[in-house]
């Protein structure tokens, strides 16, 4: 995916980030209109609204169907505004497609499904409509060669125009997000593709509205290409997901709050700085480099006096007592869990090359 062209959006400076904003799911003629006006007269230039709707469980809103199509027209025709909408088979995209819809977006459990991505890939190029927007959302689990792997299919297909969304995963249990950030997966997706836009769904990510603001501001600080976010004119009374969506006034507040940072300005102190990571990281390799030649001997040590390589009395010791001085430091409790762990298991791993070196 190199040859990439860019979403362009009338009106918008491409220097600024894209702002997505809509109801989940449009529900009548009146709710989407009146919505898309508020947002328009805010500045926004692309409005999303559900017209289908994939449910987790049978019995809830899945959306009004293809008649809803027609009212993202009635938007277009009245507010200038782009549409975007999700689509899941080859018939959403043949029906959104003659609605004129602007932008379509492939939902996170469409994602996840190769065999329903090629389906609407092969109707997007069926169709000659490749220069068409495609914005993919991440598959509900945390697998980014899945997400890479549904956007190539477009991209064969022929689409450029391609962009990710990073609406969080899926995690058992109760949590303070919704959908759990790992916001390092969507950071390997740039490091790998650095001309593919990725836009952030704080909506999605948070599941209440009260997170859409920081959600938002950080998506921003770490370089995403905009946000698209969950408005509705009335949201406590919205059929679906009435807990993550705000009004429009009330993004429009949030907006206006968020810095954009200016990512292309350097000065010589931050320069300076960025010597000063890299020559400590440096100091860091070499310091794991002498950690782990010791392990080596102490492998060595191990095989000779028949000991079993993995102590679990002295990991534990070792866990908590390294995990307190960190705290001390103020470094947290789980990052260095993390580090603890990913040293342990290297350490285990240069024990054990040296027991299968010596028995050969």
């Amino acid at each position: 995916m190199k040859d990439l062209l860019p979403i362009e959006i009338p009106g918008l400076d491409p220097e600024k980030p894209l702002i997505i904003a809509g109801p989940c799911s449009a529900e009548s003629e009146e709710q989407v209109l009146e919505t898309a006006k508020e947002l328009a007269a805010s500045g926004i230039k692309v409005f999303r609204a559900g017209i289908w709707k994939p449910r987790t469980k049978p019995g809830g809103f899945e959306g009004v169907g293809a008649p809803g199509l027609q009212w993202l027209k009635k938007v277009k025709e009245t507010t200038g505004m782009l549409t975007a909408t999700e689509v899941a088979t080859k018939q959403h995209v043949m029906d959104a497609l003659a609605a004129g819809i602007d932008i379509l977006w492939i939902g996170a459990r469409t994602s996840a499904n190769p065999f329903a991505v090629q389906e609407i890939a092969d109707a997007i190029k069926e169709a000659g409509a490749t220069d068409i927007p495609v914005l993919v959302k991440n598959p509900v689990n945390p697998d980014l060669e899945l997400w890479i792997g549904a956007m190539q299919r477009f991209y064969n297909a022929g689409v450029r125009r391609l962009g990710a969304i990073h609406r969080g995963f899926s995690a058992y249990g109760k949590h303070l997000y919704r959908n759990m950030p790992q916001w390092h997966i969507p950071t390997e997706l740039r490091l790998r593709y650095p001309s593919l836009p990725i836009i952030c769904d704080p909506s999605h990510i948070g599941g209440k509205r009260e997170l859409i603001a920081p959600l938002s501001q950080q998506a921003l600080d770490m370089g995403f290409s905009g946000l698209i976010v969950e408005s509705h004119c009335n949201p406590d009374c919205a059929l679906s997901d009435a807990s993550q969506q705000v009004t429009p006034e009330i993004l429009n507040f949030i907006l206006n709050t968020l810095v954009v940072r200016d990512s292309k300005q350097s000065t010589e102190n931050l320069a300076l700085l960025r010597q000063q990571i890299d020559q400590i990281d440096n100091e860091l390799l070499e310091i794991l480099s002498k950690r782990l030649r010791v392990c080596r001997e102490i492998g060595q040590y191990k095989k000779e006096h028949r000991m079993p390589v993995v102590q679990p009395k002295r990991y534990n010791d070792i866990l908590h007592g390294r995990v307190a001085v960190a705290e001390e430091m103020g470094l947290g409790a789980d990052f260095m869990r993390t580090v603890l762990l990913a040293i342990h298991d290297e350490s285990v791993r240069q024990q054990i090359e040296v027991l299968n070196d010596r028995a050969r």
